[in-house]
């Protein structure tokens, strides 16, 4: 499982910082996650081939989360692509997107498929026999949902020295990765335990987008790999987020700890501070695994 931050910081953009848009690689899927302005030229010069985005999730209706969209769904038309894609997000983001269309009388040669969202119930948006995909109701001053994306157990491997050492033919191999037992070349039953090793556990990640401190999503995320929970505030300025529904850096931590992460990142900076690093301290005073979100970094979940 790999992440790339494309756009971490909040609201406006700079010349060398870019709003909210991530892409998860997991289990062959590319999944590109919010989509603020300069999500395609970040998508460039991270070599993100815009072939394999196939599934986009928009966690809200605020311009810094989704504004990259309308220019992202058009070039991949003028590219000529053919494959569908799919766009999670809140009611009301199908009609945003097709106005534009309609009235740039630039339709998509494209399936362009929209799941709109609007339940404030956890609920699952998208599964394969691979990857699994559930929303995490959040409170901003929109509808927002943040996402899980699990990884289902993968088969076990097959350990090659023990069928070389038991000449088992290979015409068994997928129903011994598969948990069968195997029969050597003289009819010998070998155990499956002795021919296979187990799988990595299956990774989960949890990105959470703009909310306020919310304890209700944790028996949605509790046990989770890695957390991303946006921090635009420090503690000095915590009165600030009652008001635009959003969290401090503390905040994000408490939410980590309790929810039994084993690594936590903080991202959705406010611009107004001198360095990100001081989010990191503020964190690190609550829980210990913490890292920083920076455009153009990359994670190895």
């Amino acid at each position: 499982m790999r992440l790339t931050i494309l756009g971490c910081y909040s609201a406006t953009p700079r010349t060398f910082t870019n709003p909210t848009s991530q892409v998860l690689e997991i289990r062959n899927h590319i999944f590109l996650i919010d989509c603020g302005e300069g999500t395609q030229v970040q998508l460039r010069k991270n070599k993100i081939k815009f072939s394999r985005i196939k599934h986009i999730f928009i966690s809200h209706l605020h311009g810094d989360h989704f504004f990259g969209l309308p220019g992202l769904v058009s070039t991949f038309r003028l590219l000529g692509r053919e494959s569908e894609l799919h766009i999670y997000g809140p009611k009301g983001i199908k009609e945003a997107i097709t106005l534009l269309l309609k009235l740039g009388d630039s339709w998509t040669n494209y399936p362009l498929i929209f799941h709109e969202l609007s339940s404030k119930e956890t609920e699952l948006v998208f599964e394969d026999d691979k990857v699994s995909v559930r929303t995490i109701p959040l409170e901003h001053r929109v509808y927002t949902n943040g996402f899980l994306f699990k990884e289902k157990p993968a088969s076990k491997k097959l350990n090659v020295e023990a069928v070389a050492k038991y000449k088992v033919d290979k015409s068994q191999f997928n129903n011994i990765k598969n948990g069968k037992n195997g029969v050597s070349k003289d009819g010998t039953a070998i155990l499956n335990k002795e021919l296979t090793l187990e799988p990595p556990p299956p990774k989960s990640y949890a990105f959470c987008s703009d909310t306020v401190y919310k304890e209700s999503i944790l028996p949605i995320i509790t046990d989770v790999d890695t957390l991303y929970h946006e921090s635009t505030f420090l503690e000095t300025e915590s009165h600030l987020c009652k008001k635009t529904k959003h969290s401090t850096a503390k905040q994000a931590a408490e939410i980590a700890k309790k929810a039994n992460a084993n690594h936590l990142i903080l991202g959705h900076y406010s611009t107004r501070y001198k360095s990100i690093e001081l989010f990191k301290e503020e964190a690190m005073q609550v829980f210990p695994n913490v890292v920083l979100a920076e455009d153009g970094k990359c994670f190895e979940l």
